[in-house]
């Protein structure tokens, strides 16, 4: 367990990577969203209705939040997702390298050697992800990941119960990744990460919450513009 004084990091960036508002054009995977409760006992019971509204407002808040980010982003073309499941598997790949960057970089107890804040931020997707259809014009690609799991009533009523016994009994998981991949290196260069998102995201108010933590530190991010809309990539 970490120490008082190692607080939990949340936010990673490439050693000497910037990127100035206006450079860049940014495409947008379609977000990973998992919604749903946590039994009794703890096991996770995924909510499709929840899921399908955590969705729709994730991409409505994200597309409020668009003309803050100061680069274009573009969402991923459809025709070129639904060519195929490998954009699925990148989605997957992110999550599951999202994941380890928490558990062994910014979390300092599990931190390895090799992954010490002296050593830099050094993560990566590989260079194959330039091969995915839609990506030709772009400079990087964004993923966005979130999952939560809500405690049912039966999981409150035992944390109620445990408490008066002096037992500490978890309850739900709100985590969420957002990050910045290269698309000619496959080099992960910025990563938002945390287990403690706030913001119910079956509620359109919970999920502004929740994008606007995930842009917490987005490279380049400027003043709202005008323009909310997700646009279509630029050719150029």
């Amino acid at each position: 367990m970490a120490s008082p004084g190692l607080a939990q990091e949340k936010t990673g960036v490439k050693s000497g990577f910037i990127l100035p508002p206006g450079s860049a054009r940014i495409v947008l995977m379609r977000p990973s969203v998992i919604v749903g409760a946590q039994s009794t006992g703890g096991m996770f019971e995924p909510n499709a209705d929840w899921t399908d509204e955590a969705r729709r407002n994730i991409d409505r808040a994200i597309q409020d939040i668009q003309g803050q980010l100061g680069n274009s982003v573009a969402a991923y073309d459809s025709e070129a997702e639904e060519a195929g499941a490998l954009s699925g598997e990148y989605r997957s790949l992110f999550t599951s390298v999202a994941d380890s960057v928490r558990e062994y970089q910014f979390f300092p107890g599990n931190r390895l050697p090799t992954k010490k804040r002296d050593k830099g931020f050094d993560w990566s997707i590989g260079t194959d992800v330039a091969d995915l259809p839609g990506l030709s014009n772009a400079d990087y690609v964004l993923f966005i990941s979130t999952e939560d799991h809500y405690g049912s009533t039966g999981r409150k009523m035992l944390q109620i119960f445990a408490a008066m016994g002096g037992v500490s009994v978890p309850t739900g998981l709100h985590k969420g990744y957002a990050g910045l991949v290269d698309v000619k290196t496959g080099e992960l260069v910025w990563l938002n990460a945390d287990l403690q998102m706030g913001g119910d995201v079956r509620t359109a108010d919970g999920a502004q919450k929740r994008v606007g933590q995930l842009f917490e530190g987005f490279p380049g991010r400027t003043m709202p513009l005008a323009q909310n809309a997700l646009p279509g990539l630029a050719q150029p």
